[in-house]
């Protein structure tokens, strides 16, 4: 049986899933196929995809013509993976094996120009490496190999126990802080290296509060924002 359920975080929606269906959360799988990511002025949403074999305990309480409302609702067909999203779940598992890991990749969402993949592995501290370095080379090189299958155009996003989002609440926190301790100070601060996705949150983070601004520094990839006062340096 397959349900969609939907809730702020990802343990919401499985909680809601597993009381709306009357299981114990390690009866069934989970597949996220949606996560928006939320700041500290909007909320964010993850939608999930149930998959059981185990009847839920309501619908063996209703007799057969009694179907759960909900359950009608909630019941729905798995989106079939293409020929392109196959091609990069199998290559995103095969090189994590080279690695000396085992996974089980998934497709976690779809959106214009953007593929989210989802790698379920035991060693997912290991892949995601210090501040997300390893995973981001992993994540560049699917999106090299991408561009060689013709997608140029798409962007493709590795995610391993929801690295990603809680990285962009832990950023949009510093940004937070930093702002704070620079009004607090009246000097600029310096951040550590970050990548292009880490830069603009922090920018973007910052970018509608009156008396602050904020500039990147350094060359290459790896660059660092200055956060300062709007008119200083």
């Amino acid at each position: 049986m397959i349900y969609e359920f939907e809730g702020k975080t990802e343990r919401e929606a499985i909680e809601l899933a597993a009381q709306e269906l009357g299981l114990d959360t390690s009866s069934f799988d989970v597949e996220i196929i949606e996560n928006q990511s939320g700041g500290l002025f909007k909320k964010g949403k993850v939608r999930i995809r149930v998959h059981t074999k185990d009847a839920p305990r309501q619908a063996q309480r209703d007799a057969p013509e009694e179907k759960s409302e909900k359950q009608e609702r909630h019941d729905v067909e798995p989106i079939p993976m293409d020929d392109f999203e196959r091609k990069m779940v199998e290559w995103t598992k095969e090189v994590i094996e080279h690695m000396g890991y085992s996974s089980d990749v998934s497709v976690a969402f779809r959106e214009p120009k953007k593929l989210g993949l989802r790698i379920d592995t035991e060693s997912a501290s290991i892949l995601i490496g210090k501040k997300g370095r390893n995973i981001d080379a992993l994540q560049l090189l699917a999106n090299v190999y991408a561009g060689t299958l013709g997608h140029n155009d798409m962007k493709i996003v590795l995610d391993s126990e929801n690295y990603r989002l809680r990285r962009e609440e832990a950023l949009v926190r510093i940004a937070y802080e930093t702002a704070e301790e620079v009004r607090r100070s009246g000097r600029s601060v310096l951040l550590e290296p970050m990548n292009p996705f880490e830069r603009r949150i922090i920018h973007t983070t910052l970018n509608d509060i009156i008396d602050i601004e904020t500039k990147s520094e350094g060359e290459g990839l790896m660059k660092q924002v200055r956060v300062m006062l709007k008119g200083r340096k």
